[in-house]
C-alpha cells in the first residue's frame, strides 16, 4: 500500500537537501525538478491525446460499419 510522504517527511526531505546542496544549489534544483515535471506532464498529456483520437477515429469507423 502506497502512502503519501505528508508534511514532517517532506520537511526532513527539505532539511537534508539544505544539508546536502546548500542554500545556493536549491533554488536550481528547485527550478531543474519543476521544469523536469513540466516537461513529463507535457510529454504525457501528449500520448494521452493520441490514444485518444485514435479511438475516437476507430470509434467513428465502427459507427459507419454499423450504419
Amino acid at each position: 500500500m502506497i502512502q503519501s510522504i505528508g508534511v514532517p517527511g517532506l520537511i526532513i526531505i527539505l532539511v537534508i537537501a539544505l544539508i546536502l546542496f546548500g542554500p545556493s544549489k536549491l533554488p536550481q534544483l528547485g527550478r531543474a525538478f519543476g521544469q523536469t515535471l513540466r516537461e513529463f506532464k507535457d510529454s504525457t498529456k501528449g500520448v494521452v491525446d493520441e490514444v485518444t483520437e485514435e479511438f475516437n477515429i476507430e470509434e467513428v469507423k465502427k459507427q459507419e460499419k454499423t450504419n
